[in-house]
């Protein structure tokens, strides 16, 4: 083997200690990262959990369920304020916002696509007749096109993925690659084999809102094939986003694996060395930093709570995405292989983004959207909603994933907390 070139091993080296110093302080409780960014800080908060409690981990769990719980019982109707844009009367001849609905999509999936697609247009598309854009690396069978075409209220967009943008760069380690999914595997993390996983992962976080189509449009709806939808929405949710400037919308809130994403906190540290100029002063760092609930997990992701918005379902604005901040740092997260040689989730790279480069108030909680993705249900005790179980969450073995308490504790305003 060729020796390396001295000058390329001091980097390396050089990058091996700031990577080591910037892992030392995350993990360490005498240390708050305020510090390293304080030229970015001009509010009160800084880039540590400022909650720190000694209780019990189960204690933490069985605290945080009941408050989900007590949350989800609690009657709500939809967002108060003075500018829900109702129905039109004719909803071909409506000013609709810069908005569409997204999935991506195999063709084998019609059906469960149009299953999902029925309850959209009943609950809310039918009275606004929103365009769809259908995602997919493969081109769309005829069968598939004309089963969309039955169900569908607006426009429907059918698209092709360029291979440039869908497959892995081919500097890409394969044999780091081949190494480092084995490992994940014999660590039971779902996909860590399946290249087509990573390759999806790493098109949700940084390509698809730069995809042709997606450049006209600046909101999007995300949903999933197989999704079940359960409460009728009587006003415009992309007008309530545009009208009450928010950027993000979610509704189920979880931890992730903590081995998918072991150094996707550290890699964000080191981009913020560089760029701390970046971090919104008013960001959600309790929610991405706390410790409490699943502390194996933080201390396995190197500092990341593995708190992330659940992205199956989303509301958001591609403008955040194609903004320098986020557009950035997501590059540079894409330069260290990690979606590759981890199983980094395009869920938990939307979350950590607007988390530290949006103002968490942009970010919005529809609680009045409730759905299902196995296993895990949001079911608001809502009159609009039904088939579905007042507080309903999930199994009890899997109480410990809620992450909506958190968001609920740390992150959420009193208006926040009062707008339903």
């Amino acid at each position: 083997m060729a020796s390396i070139p001295r000058k390329i091993a001091r980097l390396m080296v050089f990058a091996l200690i700031v990577s080591t110093i910037i892992l030392v302080a995350v993990n360490s409780s005498s240390f708050g990262l305020g510090g390293w960014f304080g030229s970015a800080q001009t509010g009160p908060r800084k880039l540590v959990f400022s909650n720190n409690k000694s209780k019990p981990p189960e204690k933490v769990v069985e605290e945080n369920y009941k408050l989900l719980q007590d949350v989800l019982m609690k009657p709500i109707l939809e967002p108060k304020t003075d500018n829900l844009v109702r129905p039109p009367a004719d909803p071909d001849q409506y000013d609709r916002a810069n908005a569409t609905m997204l999935v991506l999509v195999r063709n084998r999936e019609l059906g469960q696509v149009v299953r999902t697609i029925k309850q959209i247009e009943k609950k809310f598309n039918s009275k606004f007749h929103y365009p769809y854009v259908f995602l997919n690396e493969k081109p769309f069978t005829d069968k598939f096109m004309s089963g969309i075409k039955a169900v569908v209220s607006g426009t429907a967009y059918f698209e092709h993925i360029d291979a440039a943008d869908w497959e892995q760069p081919d500097w890409i380690d394969v044999k780091k690659q081949n190494q480092d999914m084995r490992q994940l595997d014999s660590e039971n993390v779902g996909y860590a084999k399946q290249v087509s996983y990573h390759n999806m992962c790493r098109y949700y976080s940084l390509g698809f809102y730069n995809h042709p189509r997606l450049r006209q449009f600046k909101y999007y709806w995300r949903f999933e094939p197989g999704t079940d939808y359960y409460c009728d929405l009587n006003y415009d949710v992309f007008k309530f986003m545009e009208l009450n400037n928010k950027t993000y919308g979610f509704v189920i809130a979880l931890y992730d694996v903590e081995q998918s994403v072991r150094t996707l906190w550290p890699r964000t540290l080191e981009y913020l060395a560089a760029n701390p100029a970046a971090l919104h002063p008013n960001g959600a760092y309790d929610f991405l930093l706390e410790n409490q609930q699943n502390p194996h997990k933080t201390k396995e992701a190197n500092g990341y709570s593995t708190c992330h918005f659940w992205s199956n379902f989303e509301i958001a604005d591609m403008d955040f995405y194609r903004s320098k901040p986020y557009s950035d740092w997501v590059s540079y997260l894409d330069s260290t292989g990690g979606f590759y040689y981890e199983r980094w989730g395009d869920a938990p790279v939307h979350s950590v983004g607007v988390g530290l480069f949006e103002d968490r108030d942009k970010i919005h909680w529809f609680r009045d959207i409730g759905y299902k993705h196995q296993p895990y249900t949001l079911c608001s005790n809502c009159p609009t909603c039904s088939k579905c179980k007042t507080a309903e969450f999930t199994y009890d073995h899997l109480k410990d994933q809620n992450c909506l308490a958190n968001w609920w504790k740390y992150e959420m305003s009193e208006s926040q907390r009062n707008i339903y």
